[in-house]
């Protein structure tokens, strides 16, 4: 609970502050486009959560954006498919990702920052080799499905709720409520405080790694058919990039300890939101310099890193101080 009133404070200080040094931060046109990245970031961020608090990392997530944000166009519009067809194409690669992933962690014990680092490298490459290159986008068609990422709901004059803010609350609370409601959810933290100790009590280690790395990757999957929606086309050279850093970034400021066994999703979607605000403040604030995005974000995970070490070193000091003394009769 401190860490979320924490990154609470935090979020609305740099709220506060963008608006003190920009008058167009509080603008309607501005506030849902910042809801609306917040949403769709989120989504990301969910999903690697999982798999962070395992103790592992997904480095692809980027690179899946962009297989689905391109391909899913790719195969509307250059390949013919119907769209309950290409909609199962796209679920399918993002689950049998997932499985791949996992599969080569579980069973051949292969390092997670290995295996990911290298669907990073591969994703991009094939989705620029089956695209040669080339844009891909909708172009006037498929108005009706640009309304899941695009579409709003009137709240405020100006102002109107974007549907990915809907689709991460569905997310968001069927994540929340696995995590802490279900026995799975409960074994996944007890793998990543200590994995060889839940194999010995008999749970599940190898199946529970596996669902969490497919959940990031659908969730990935799920993330990139909303950007690609939400922009209407994309290039495969740069679509996606380093946006497994922000969702990174936003699981770890939201309390996802790297070495894992800890996590909360409303943390994660705080975190995810002050990201998104932090990259809002760079854009808006003429002094600041546009290129020192990354640095915030190189920042942001470094900082959270040193953190949890120090609260971990802090919390063994306390343990191994010997209990008071009961006190005289």
């Amino acid at each position: 609970m401190k860490k979320l009133l924490g990154i609470l404070g935090l979020l609305v200080f740099v709220c506060v502050a963008t608006a003190l040094m920009s008058d167009r931060f509080l603008t309607p046109y501005n506030l849902e486009n910042l809801v609306r990245r917040t949403a769709l970031f989120g989504i990301l961020s969910v999903g690697v959560a999982f798999v962070i608090i395992t103790g592992g990392i997904d480095l692809s997530i980027g690179s899946v954006v962009c297989l689905v944000g391109v391909g899913l166009p790719w195969l509307l519009t250059a390949q013919g498919l119907p769209l309950p067809a290409a909609l199962a194409v796209v679920a399918l690669v993002t689950l049998g990702i997932g499985l791949l992933h996992g599969w080569l962690i579980t069973s051949l014990r292969l390092q997670p920052l290995v295996v990911t680092l290298c669907g990073l490298l591969v994703y991009r490459g094939a989705t620029r080799g089956f695209t040669s290159d080339q844009t891909m986008g909708f172009g006037g068609g498929f108005k009706g499905l640009r309304f899941l990422a695009t579409g709003e709901i009137p709240l405020l004059p100006g102002f109107g709720l974007p549907v990915p803010c809907l689709i991460l609350a569905a997310v968001a609370l069927l994540a929340a409520v696995f995590l802490n409601r279900t026995v799975p959810g409960r074994h996944l933290l007890a793998l990543g405080r200590n994995e060889e100790a839940a194999r010995y009590s008999g749970i599940p280690t190898r199946r529970l790694t596996l669902l969490a790395y497919v959940l990031s990757a659908a969730t990935a999957g799920l993330g990139g058919t909303l950007f690609v929606l939400d922009v209407n086309s994309a290039q495969p050279v740069d679509f996606g990039n380093f946006y497994e850093l922000y969702a990174i970034a936003a699981a770890v400021l939201g309390g996802c300890s790297l070495r894992g066994g800890q996590g909360s999703i409303l943390g994660v979607l705080l975190g995810a939101a002050l990201m998104q605000v932090l990259r809002n403040m760079i854009t808006l604030v003429d002094w600041l310099p546009d290129h020192i995005e990354f640095a915030i974000i190189g920042a942001v995970i470094l900082g959270g890193v040193i953190v949890d070490e120090i609260v971990k070193r802090w919390a063994a000091r306390r343990r191994s101080l010997p209990a008071a003394p009961p006190p005289a009769a």
